[in-house]
């Protein structure tokens, strides 16, 4: 095999979306994962890219933003290399206010909005009338739209990630030693093996349930009401999820707390009361103890880094993590936030 600049281990979200930026800056890139690309929690099924609230505005909440801004040239030119779909569509998000202190709080955030967002996208306290059909109740008939929030399949996605990195020539590979620089896109087992190497908790899998229903709401806003992510593909399917459970036996078993789920959500979105379910999917996400994606060198080893910790953001924030890995990485230019190092829980 040629000799490569960059060894990439892990083809998750992070490890192809790497990949992707450092072939487009003109990088020899090798992706070495056991299982495949996207076998974790990355080949999942609900794909809901969201922004934080637009006030009390920190570091970790512009990445995201420029993240999310980024997004759509990103996704469109994955595409145009692969020919696959991603499934990627910035359709705004819908969230109903319960009481009136909530509509307070949320006409508060429209002005943050404004202040941190800017023209690239609104915050806004909206009417029921003003949304149609596709909502869940909303007690005070006022639900915060955005427009910043988007969808994504993350399965079409991450395929047609991984045909585009082919596309450029580069290699996707169960088994390969080091060569080049090397980063660790290990997903929630590789936070397992730091915390383990470090002899401290860096980090752990949480399981998610979800679920798939043949319903054709193309183009609609996704939802998040009661604490449920309601996320209408482009394929005319809804994904519904998920759960967050820190300890489990079975990563990847549906169990009753998935019918759980299905049942309060058509009663929430009576629209979905019997749609045929097509797909049960269960997966461990990687969370970093900081609750921030891990990025940047590995201590005390050499020319080796680490990006991992996307929990329920991963990709939300992919293509800022492509970018300023492939700064550090290729141009020696760090331009990681500090809040997202390693060395901070090390």
């Amino acid at each position: 095999m040629a000799m490569v600049d960059l060894t990439i281990r892990g083809a998750g979200i992070f490890g192809l979306s790497i990949a992707w930026e450092a072939l487009s800056r003109g990088a020899r890139v090798r992706v070495v994962d056991p299982t495949g690309p996207a076998s974790g929690s990355s080949g999942g099924v609900v794909g809901a890219l969201q922004p934080h609230t637009p006030d009390v505005w920190n570091t970790k909440k512009q990445f995201q933003f420029d993240s999310l801004i980024m997004a759509q040239a990103f996704w469109a030119a994955v595409e145009a290399t692969s020919g696959i779909a991603t499934g990627y569509a910035r359709v705004g998000r819908l969230q109903p206010l319960a009481d009136e202190k909530a509509v307070v709080l949320a006409r508060a955030r429209q002005n943050a909005a404004k202040e941190n967002w800017g023209t690239a996208a609104t915050w806004q306290v909206v009417d029921a009338a003003t949304v149609g059909d596709w909502r869940p109740p909303s007690p005070t008939g006022l639900f915060i739209h955005d427009t910043l929030s988007a969808i994504i399949h993350p399965r079409h996605a991450t395929d047609s990630l991984a045909a585009a990195i082919r596309a450029r020539g580069a290699e996707i590979v169960t088994d390969a030693p080091d060569e080049g620089r090397v980063i660790w896109a290990t997903g929630w087992r590789g936070l397992l093996d730091l915390s383990q190497t470090f002899g401290k908790t860096i980090g752990n899998g949480v399981k998610g349930q979800a679920a798939v229903l043949r319903y054709d709401a193309a183009q609609s806003p996704q939802l998040f009401a009661d604490s449920f992510h309601i996320v209408p593909h482009l394929n005319g399917t809804v994904a519904i999820g998920s759960t967050s459970e820190r300890d489990f036996d079975t990563p990847g078993t549906t169990d009753h707390l998935l019918d759980d789920i299905l049942h309060r959500v058509t009663e929430l979105l009576p629209a979905l009361k019997g749609a045929r379910v097509v797909e049960r999917w269960a997966g461990v996400r990687p969370r970093a103890k900081s609750r921030a994606p891990l990025l940047g060198a590995w201590p005390d080893r050499p020319d080796h880094f680490v990006a991992n910790g996307g929990f329920k953001i991963g990709f939300g924030v992919a293509p800022k993590v492509a970018s300023v890995m492939a700064d550090l990485v290729l141009e020696d230019r760090d331009t990681i936030p500090d809040e997202f190092r390693l060395s901070n829980l090390t």
